[in-house]
């Protein structure tokens, strides 16, 4: 072997290693959907699940348009937070819909009157 076909081949060997990396806006858009998932589900934080599924999917789409340039990865990173944010706001509207209607049902609210008063009887 010649110096400059070793020169040549250990070149090459250093672009191979270069790892590819994955895309930050990918990544949190991933965080925040799995954290606007879980935020949404506890119904306490149904606000705070739908701000951050909200900000996930602005994130996700980043993530997808950043994960088509050269050397960065993170597409399917992307897609999942993507997915995740998506069904956070969702269910967070979904739940947001049904407490207005059930607060704005004069009769669901007294039934649910009705039922504390029953409760509290039976521990008294």
């Amino acid at each position: 072997m010649t110096a400059a076909s070793e020169s040549a081949g250990s070149r090459t060997h250093r672009a191979s290693t270069t790892a590819a990396k994955t895309s930050a806006a990918a990544t949190f858009a991933l965080v925040f959907g799995v954290a606007g998932l879980l935020s949404v589900l506890t119904a306490i934080l149904a606000w705070i699940g739908l701000v951050l599924g909200i900000i996930g999917i602005i994130l996700g789409i980043v993530g997808l348009k950043m994960a088509r340039r050269p050397g960065v990865t993170g597409r399917g990173v992307a897609i999942g937070g993507l997915v995740l944010s998506i069904l956070a706001v969702l269910i967070g509207l979904g739940l947001a819909a049904g407490i207005t209607t059930f607060v704005n049902n004069d009769s669901a609210v007294d039934r649910l009157q009705q039922q504390v008063d029953d409760l509290r009887d039976k521990l008294d």
